[in-house]
């Protein structure tokens, strides 16, 4: 997942001032654009939490506009974004989708815990529980 970023030069104070139109929760800055693309990775991260923790949809990132950077989520994180949405779409109990995927309740909880490492193929049966298919792509 690719989210636009709108980078805006300070001309006052120097540095970038970073934004996500998708995501209003990121917002950083930077001292060099260098430093600032490093930033924005690491602000778009971290607002995942706040998704996360309170049980929200993640917004699917838009189509970027002129002048905006795509800013990329790490794969493991896509993954868990679309398995956060599924679960909110299907209204699945968690309950409901452990006996399905046949594993103690408390594995679903670190299932859907961003800093929990998760096999892939542990999210994709969770994805295909709830009707879903997971497709991973090389361009």
């Amino acid at each position: 997942m690719k989210y636009p970023a709108k980078f805006r030069h300070d001309k006052v104070d120097g540095g970038y001032v970073v934004t996500f139109r998708d995501i209003p929760e990121a917002i950083t800055q930077g001292d060099t654009l260098e430093e600032a693309i490093e930033m924005a990775e690491d602000a778009l991260l971290t607002s995942m939490d706040f998704y996360f923790e309170d049980k929200r949809p993640v917004p699917m990132p838009s189509r970027p506009k002129r002048g905006e950077r795509l800013i990329e989520l790490p794969p493991s994180v896509t993954a868990k974004v679309l398995l956060l949405n599924a679960v909110l779409e299907s209204r699945i109990k968690h309950s409901v989708l452990a006996k399905a995927l046949g594993i103690p309740q408390p594995r679903i909880n670190r299932l859907m815990d961003l800093r929990h490492t998760t096999k892939i193929d542990t999210i994709a049966n969770a994805l295909k529980v709830m009707g879903k298919t997971l497709e991973i792509r090389v361009f």
